[in-house]
């Protein structure tokens, strides 16, 4: 028979390699989800259909505004959707002084669409709307998406007319 000391050791080296199995198997499994997200984000990308969702605006002047509305960003092979809002200076009156939506609101079926490989193993990709129509793309020159491998995104847009800004969130499909 063990002796109370023997059987306290026994116990707890039992505890003890269970919590050790337990934690290699959380992340094997987190390693998983992981794996399994970055194949989704990728496909997503070399079908060139995603939804890029803003949760914050970084304007150039002033500080980070979260944002509390749902406003994205649709990629689609035959075109790019923009649903965002606009804090900065605007060089230039609008077209249309009716025109009450600001923001940076546009549908387009004429654009380039370049993606390159980033060096943290997520992409880079440069939109430029080519619409003739400039009320239309609001003077939007190009929008820049840094994707990482795990959908989360940065997207800055560059204007002839207004102040450059940046919205951080992530990529989801629709």
């Amino acid at each position: 028979m063990m002796d109370m000391k023997t059987l306290l050791k026994f116990l707890l080296v039992i505890i003890f390699s269970f919590f050790i199995i337990n934690n290699l198997s959380a992340q094997s499994k987190r390693k998983e989800r992981i794996a399994k997200k970055i194949h989704v984000i990728k496909k997503m990308i070399d079908d060139t259909n995603y939804v890029f969702i803003a949760n914050t605006a970084n304007p150039m002047r002033g500080g980070q505004k979260m944002l509390t509305s749902e406003y994205d960003f649709i990629v689609k092979k035959d075109s790019i959707k923009s649903y965002l809002p606009y804090y900065g200076t605007s060089y230039s009156a609008p077209n249309d002084p009716t025109d009450n939506e600001g923001g940076i609101k546009f549908t387009s079926t004429k654009f380039s669409y370049k993606v390159k490989q980033a060096k943290n193993g997520g992409w880079d990709i440069e939109i430029k709307p080519n619409d003739g129509n400039v009320i239309n793309w609001r003077n939007v020159q190009s929008i820049n998406l840094s994707i990482s491998p795990e959908g989360y995104a940065s997207l800055n847009v560059n204007s002839s007319n207004r102040d450059p800004i940046t919205f951080s969130g992530e990529i989801i499909s629709r």
